[in-house]
């Protein structure tokens, strides 16, 4: 059963983080409207082969750093920054009166889709603030098995994710400012939650 769950965690929490309309969900969307769903498949294939490393090297840097008990308190301290950084960049995209028009270009969607998702800056911190999260939350146990089976989950739930806008372009096109606004207070509240949670574990 351990094992299940701890597949579980690693893809509702990718699933989560990828929620909101960002770079990489809306440019699946887009080239599924304007180009087509084989490509757009292609294109979240590409990006979620990225968060398979971006999750592993968070949880490389967890395992590191676990393993010096002396910086644990600091490592909290950072996920505390960590999460509520998120929050307020969540809330932020709440206060944008326009979204940037991603246009999706022509060629090996595979390999767009992995350069877009090398370049989300955004990845391995938040990996890295979940993974202390759940470590610390005694869920999340640092060995092989479950390292692996944790990341092969963020790399589902980050393509289910991609899966979803594609599946459901027509609709989340039509109703995009509504959904951008209210899942970005939704998250916002989340990572604050999960800093406050943090906050809690330091000072007890």
């Amino acid at each position: 059963m351990i094992y299940i769950t701890t597949l579980l965690y690693g893809l509702i929490f990718s699933y989560i983080g990828l929620l909101s309309p960002g770079m990489l969900n809306m440019t699946a969307l887009k080239t599924k409207l304007l180009i087509g769903t084989k490509e757009s498949i292609q294109f979240a294939i590409g990006a979620a082969m990225i968060v398979f490393f971006q999750a592993g090297l968070a949880l490389l840097f967890a395992d590191i750093l676990i393993q010096n008990p002396w910086i644990i308190e600091k490592l909290k301290v950072g996920a505390i920054f960590v999460f509520f950084g998120l929050s307020i960049s969540f809330y932020m995209l709440t206060r944008r009166k326009k979204s940037k028009e991603i246009a999706p270009k022509r060629g090996a969607f595979l390999l767009q889709g992995m350069g877009m998702s090398i370049i989300n800056m955004l990845a391995i911190p938040f990996y890295l603030g979940v993974g202390i999260f759940l470590i610390d939350s005694g869920i999340l146990v640092l060995e092989k098995p479950f390292i692996f089976l944790f990341i092969v989950g963020a790399t589902l739930g980050s393509f289910l994710l991609f899966f979803t806008y594609i599946l459901l372009a027509n609709q989340i096109i039509k109703r995009f400012y509504f959904i951008a606004k209210n899942i970005n207070y939704i998250l916002s509240l989340l990572f604050l939650c999960l800093g406050i949670i943090t906050i809690i574990k330091v000072i007890t």
